[in-house]
């Protein structure tokens, strides 16, 4: 079994990953329980902090109360004095006045450093995951960054961890304060008159009844809606990424396949969800009309009023209070939605944490005398349920200097193999060596000093074309740049460009698949590693980049112990020996000349030979 490669965006034959879009299964619903927990836990580093965010947002809703219980008192001031006939005691206003505009403030004061808080508390956290992430990811195989999409990754680190910016920063404070404020509205309203009180609050329950109905499922209905958007944004960046790619090959009509099935069932989803639930929103958004809201609280209390058992002040604050408690239940059903959203990313974020490592407990970092490669007992499997190995038994040994070919079916494990010497993922059982050393203990960069790859895929930041080059050489001159760029038969294409070296890629220039070969090998005559990796960079690039690539390769293999995964003939003529894996085992070793009557072979020359 091959490492599975991140497919070109758009390709045909590769589809969206389908996602259920059915009525939510108990499996959704233990999702829903697993975010929650995942949520708990990526949210203990600041509970402090949250904890006096929401005792903040808490007085903030209870000092809410105080303005109100002002303008009753004003009215009642007001009200008096009109009674007697007499003007209004100034002092009395005034103090009412400044005690409405200090609570005011008070409230106001209260509620900013509670969000302070919670927002500092965010910023502490968001860098504190990504940190983690970008350090978790720095040490996981390489083989788990061909298997994951980029658009993952980016979800991960930047997508997720910003999801949990409302959940941290401003949900603590925002729900305390939609809970506590329509609770002590409603306590003040009670202490005027029990009878206002229930008006205040007489179409509520209508209004969430609807809303039960409306937010019935929406737990598991929130993961699969997340788990479609993330399918979007995967193979957004997958169809992005490869877009010059496919055009290359005149793929433009099929390049944005998997993209566009990924928002169609994403579209398709959200409008069976949501579309019935329109008829059930207006319906109750008319339950909380403040025409409604209004009619009722003036005219029930201009009836009590009207028979003297309360005020005109009191009446119209209750009236208020009665605006005030719906907008408060639709804050806190948005916070509910907001946790649920960051339950998920948080579930995300942990499952990225949970992302295997490679061991670095290497510590050697010394100069190897020779540039043996060898392999003994390497037995590896992708999935440990799995009845066969990927890789069984491998023993193989390239002497210094020589060029070794794997052939073998698709699948067979050929390219496992030969990325297992970069450390792509390290053997269940066995070793692999370099100059009798194990790569297991050498030191990272000791390894890579040792080692290089070009493979079918090649990697490309968006950065300058340069600091593309000299990734793994940062002390390299310009003029050594330009030199691995003509043995690249590259150097003429970035010399057309107007910024030459300084141009950046993916921002100011899209390289072709033949220039993004080319200065993938650039970098690797830069890096000068006595061993190298070839995945045949030539199967996948179009015929007019062919023969400089070819070039470029023959240039790139003198004098070095060379590992070329081979899929076609022409990358087997001159190799001092090859290897054939077949089910995850070595089949057969030896010369071109040795093997060329094994069945693979024969099957692999024959196309050549019909021509």
């Amino acid at each position: 079994m091959a490492i599975p490669n991140e497919p070109v965006a758009g390709a045909p034959a590769a589809e969206a990953p389908k996602i259920n879009t059915s009525v939510p299964t108990a499996e959704d619903k233990d999702k829903r329980k697993a975010a929650n927990a995942a949520l708990k836990e990526l949210m203990k580093p600041v509970k402090i902090q949250l904890m006096i965010g929401r005792i903040l947002g808490g007085l903030s809703g209870i000092l809410a109360v105080a303005p109100y219980i002002a303008l009753v008192w004003l009215g009642d001031i007001v009200f008096a004095a009109h009674k007697a006939g007499q003007l209004p005691d100034y002092d009395a206003v005034m103090d009412t006045v400044m005690f409405l505009i200090g609570a005011f403030f008070l409230q106001i004061m209260v509620y900013v450093v509670g969000l302070t808080v919670t927002h500092f508390a965010d910023s502490t956290l968001t860098a504190h995951i990504r940190q983690l992430l970008v350090e978790k990811l720095s040490h996981a195989p390489l083989a788990w960054f061909s298997s994951t999409t980029s658009g993952r990754v980016r979800k991960a680190i930047q997508d997720d961890t910003a999801t949990l910016h409302v959940l941290v920063a401003h949900a603590p404070v925002d729900n305390a304060a939609a809970i506590i404020t329509p609770l002590a509205l409603l306590i003040y309203a009670a202490s005027i008159d029990w009878r206002l009180a229930l008006l205040t609050v007489a179409t509520i329950p209508l209004y969430i009844g609807f809303q039960a109905v409306q937010t019935k499922d929406m737990g598991a209905k929130t993961t699969i809606m997340d788990e479609h958007l993330a399918n979007v944004s995967s193979t957004a960046v997958e169809f992005a990424d490869g877009v010059v790619i496919v055009k290359a090959f005149g793929r433009t009509g099929e390049a944005h396949n998997r993209y566009q099935t990924a928002y169609k069932n994403f579209i398709r989803f959200y409008l069976d969800w949501v579309g019935p639930l329109l008829k059930v929103s207006a319906t109750s958004a008319s339950f909380i009309a403040v025409p409604l809201l209004l009619l009722i609280n003036l005219s029930v209390g201009g009836l009590m009023v009207s028979h003297g058992i309360v005020t005109i002040p009191q009446v119209i604050v209750t009236s208020l209070i009665s605006l005030v408690i719906p907008s408060s239940i639709d804050k806190i059903l948005m916070i509910t939605w907001s946790y649920q959203r960051a339950g998920n990313a948080a579930y995300r974020i942990l499952e990225t944490f949970d992302t295997p490592v490679l061991s670095d407990a290497g510590n050697i970092d010394q100069t190897l005398e020779t540039y043996d490669v060898e392999y003994r007992d390497v037995t590896f499997k992708y999935d440990e349920t799995a009845a066969t190995p990927t890789l069984d038994k491998i023993n193989l040994r390239l002497p210094q200097g020589t060029v070794t070919a794997l052939v073998g079916p698709s699948g067979s494990g050929k390219s496992t193999l030969a990325t297992m010497l970069a450390r792509f993922q390290d053997p269940d059982t066995g070793t692999i060596t370099i100059g009798g050393v194990p790569i297991t203990q050498m030191r990272t960069q000791m390894l890579y000093r040792n080692v290089s790859f070009v493979l079918q895929d090649p990697q490309l930041v968006r950065t300058s074309i340069r600091d593309n080059v000299k990734l793994a050489r940062p002390e390299a001159t310009d003029q050594q740049i330009w030199d691995a760029l003509t043995d690249a038969q590259i150097a003429d294409d970035i010399r057309a460009l107007d910024k030459g070296l300084d141009t950046i890629y993916g921002t100011d220039v899209q390289l072709s698949g033949g220039q993004a070969q080319r200065l993938a090998i650039a970098r690797a005559l830069l890096a000068d590693t006595p061993v190298l990796i070839l995945d045949e960079a030539t199967a996948s690039t179009d015929p007019d980049s062919e023969a400089e690539i070819q070039r470029a390769l023959s240039r790139l293999a003198v004098g070095r112990t060379v590992l070329v995964i081979a899929h076609r003939p022409n990358a087997i003529i001159g190799c001092d020996q090859v290897a054939i894996i077949e089910d995850g085992k070595l089949a057969a070793l030896g010369t071109p000349e040795q093997v060329a009557n094994h069945p693979h072979m024969q099957k692999l020359f024959a196309p050549q030979e019909a021509k």
